[in-house]
């Protein structure tokens, strides 16, 4: 291609020099008859040289359409083969990159021979809890081979959102609805093991531990029990949104324990489960946590 265009700049500087002769003719010349023989001459030979312009500037058009087909034609499953396994690397760096940054966070993984299996490890108020893995396989599009993901957590509406669009926005937002499924579990056990003692009937919960429900004891003027559910609508948090505590035996309570029973209602809605029956604790048996 250099070697037909070269020859096009010297035909068009020709051209160029030409064309100022002729203009340069009219001035000097003071013999119309030779003048005009000099301009004849001059046309023919413009006329010639913008004919091999021509000639040369559809030669480059053919040479130029010539390549594009051969690059077309030239084995495209190599090329996209060759394509995706550069996506495939791209991809593999950047998971590497997101788990060498976020190490300290809970994340971690291992290259695999088929992309990079990752571990999620759980905490809780500096509790490690349990840990869950994804065995990720980085291809186009980017799947999952296998993984320990609870059945509960929506893992497929989380891999719709963002598996194939930000990987890194994938792993965090499974970290999140991992962590506070974790909390959550963490402070039913904890209420169940630590303060049994409390509990009129056994506490009730779901697999995900977003709804509990439980009876305990309240010593106020004699001993009562209060119902309570605690309902987590967010699955990325460990303190509940929606907070019911009722009292069975009656419809409607005595002023000093329907101010009991808001204190504790609103103790749930700011503390974690547990922490609420320390505090209980730490008045006595009686529960008074008026002051807390």
């Amino acid at each position: 291609r250099a070697g037909i265009l070269i020859p096009v700049v010297r035909v068009l500087a020709h051209l160029e020099r030409l064309e100022i002769q002729v203009n340069r003719s009219h001035k000097n010349l003071e013999d119309p008859q030779r003048a005009q023989a000099v301009e004849h001459a001059l046309r023919t030979k413009i006329h010639k040289l913008r004919c091999l312009r021509d000639e040369l500037r559809s030669k480059v058009k053919r040479r130029q359409a010539r390549v594009r087909a051969s690059i077309a034609n030239e084995e495209p499953d190599q090329t996209q083969e060759i394509s995706e396994q550069e996506v495939a690397e791209r991809r593999q760096e950047n998971v590497k990159a997101i788990l060498q940054a976020y190490r300290f966070t809970g994340l971690s993984g291992k290259l695999t021979s088929r992309g990079v299996c990752v571990c999620i490890s759980t905490a809780f108020e500096g509790n490690l809890l349990d840990s869950y893995f994804i065995d990720l396989v980085l291809q186009k599009p980017l799947w999952i081979h296998h993984h320990s993901i609870p059945i509960f957590i929506p893992l497929e509406e989380i891999s719709a959102k963002y598996l194939q669009t930000n990987i890194q926005r994938f792993l965090f937002c499974l970290c999140e609805y991992l962590n506070a499924y974790a909390g959550r579990k963490y402070q039913a056990d904890r209420l169940q093991s630590d303060f049994a003692a409390y509990l009129a009937r056994p506490l009730q919960r779901n697999p995900l531990c977003n709804l509990l429900s439980f009876t305990y004891k309240v010593e106020l003027r004699g001993q009562f029990l209060f119902c309570a559910r605690l309902l987590y609508k967010d699955l990325t948090t460990t303190l509940p949104t929606d907070v019911t505590i009722t009292y069975p035996e009656m419809d409607a309570l005595p002023p000093s324990w329907e101010e009991q029973r808001a204190s504790h209602e609103n103790l749930f809605f700011t503390k974690p489960l547990h922490q609420v029956f320390t505090s209980f604790a730490r008045k006595g048996e009686k529960l008074d946590v008026t002051q807390v």
